[in-house]
């Protein structure tokens, strides 16, 4: 890439988008545009199309995506199917037709069987069923990159692909309706602590296993491997590291100075039991990850009460 292309971010304003965005600018790439839902309805095929005849880009990052938490992918499959789909075959075919120099597709490792061998190499996809609760989700992610797959066959396009782990901080989303563990937590604990809450209730049993990463070090691989890969294969982005689900609450609760008491609701679903990623292939490319857990959720906690009045609290487009 060239420090001048036009790098167009699709979910710019996202946990993902914002922090892609951030790390390009910080790189000096000085032509990076994106457009919001209201601009442009990436479901729209006419309106997605418009939009690349019009602006042209050179390059293009994939970050926009409908996104949830367990709840939200149990009772809206088929919104997280249809509206991922959609996204993607707009986007992915108009990066074909108006000849995008470089594309980079953001899935996501729930694209990974649910017995997944531990951890989870790129080549364990398609080789088992997926978790139910975010199947559709999955299934949409799955399609996404194997079309990205598919053109580069087929045309030589230079479209690859990247799955990271659970993700974040700056710009997360913090409706307790669709958020993810991480900020859903933070929130609980910080609403706790600020009303004086003797308690604070969990999902689950906190047993599960999981692997987070710090979205600005997320940006971080992604512009590294627009900049390095060309490869056919899907990346997975992670830390290699895990830590259980109680662990993570208890990093979280420390964070925050919340004093109370954790109530696990084992009537709730716990979701996928381990999930690790293999990053061996992402080491070998030359990168690896800099922002630890315990750091990295401080830097959460920090933002999130900085911006308690921007933050996403209520599910908006």
């Amino acid at each position: 890439m060239n420090k001048t292309d036009k790098i167009y971010v699709a979910g710019h304003r996202g946990l993902v988008g914002s922090a892609i965005v951030r790390n390009l600018e910080a790189k000096g790439y000085t032509n990076v545009i994106g457009r919001t839902h209201h601009e442009l309805d990436l479901t729209n095929q006419a309106q997605v199309r418009a939009f690349f005849e019009q602006e042209r880009p050179d390059v293009v990052v994939l970050a926009a995506a409908k996104v949830g938490g367990i709840n939200a992918n149990n009772t809206q499959p088929a919104e997280f199917a249809y509206v991922n789909l959609q996204i993607q075959c707009n986007v992915i075919h108009c990066c074909h037709e108006f000849k995008v120099k470089k594309l980079l597709f953001l899935g996501s490792t729930c694209i990974y069987p649910k017995l997944a061998p531990q951890p989870i190499p790129e080549s364990a996809l398609l080789t088992g069923p997926l978790e139910e609760t975010n199947e559709a989700y999955a299934i949409a992610k799955i399609a996404g990159l194997e079309m990205c797959k598919f053109y580069k066959q087929q045309y030589g396009d230079d479209f690859i692909s990247c799955m990271p782990t659970n993700l974040y901080g700056p710009h997360d989303n913090y409706d307790l309706s669709g958020s993810h563990v991480m900020p859903a937590m933070i929130r609980k604990f910080h609403e706790a602590k600020v009303n004086g809450k003797p308690s604070v209730e969990l999902w689950g049993s906190g047993t599960p296993l999981r692997e987070f990463l710090y979205v600005d070090d997320m940006a971080d691989a992604c512009v590294y491997l627009l900049e390095h890969y060309g490869g056919i294969e899907h990346v997975n982005i992670g830390t290699g590291k895990e830590v259980s689900i109680r662990e993570l609450a208890e990093t979280v609760q420390r964070q925050v100075g919340f004093v109370g008491e954790i109530i696990w609701n084992k009537e709730m679903p716990d979701g996928t039991p381990r999930k690790l990623t293999d990053v061996t292939k992402l080491h070998s490319l030359g990168w690896k990850h800099k922002v630890d857990l315990e750091e990295g959720v401080g830097l959460a906690y920090q933002w999130f009460r900085d911006n308690i009045d921007d933050a996403r609290l209520e599910n908006h487009e």
